[in-house]
């Protein structure tokens, strides 16, 4: 699947180990940032969710030319989606 894909997590996000075991096991690729240990990753994540650190935050720039999408806990199916556009 072409396209990228950049997860906002934290070391103890249960839903972020759920979401980067469906990525690998799909063999979609995809870069991790820990917000703990990044402040401009805060900032992105904090602006995409109303001022929360709410991870996995998702940025995926799609295959297709579609505009980036900021994503909040996805599903894989809206990963999968997201990229198709």
């Amino acid at each position: 699947m072409s396209g990228t894909v950049t997860m906002y997590s934290t070391t103890w996000c249960g839903y972020c180990r759920r979401l980067k075991s469906q990525l690998e096991r799909e063999g979609i690729a995809f870069t991790e940032i820990n917000i703990e240990e990044d402040p401009d990753a805060v900032a992105l994540v904090e602006k995409a969710n109303d001022g929360n650190r709410t991870v996995p935050t998702l940025v995926v720039v799609p295959g297709g030319g579609g505009p980036e999408v900021t994503m909040t806990n996805p599903s894989l199916a809206e990963v999968k989606q997201a990229l198709a556009a």
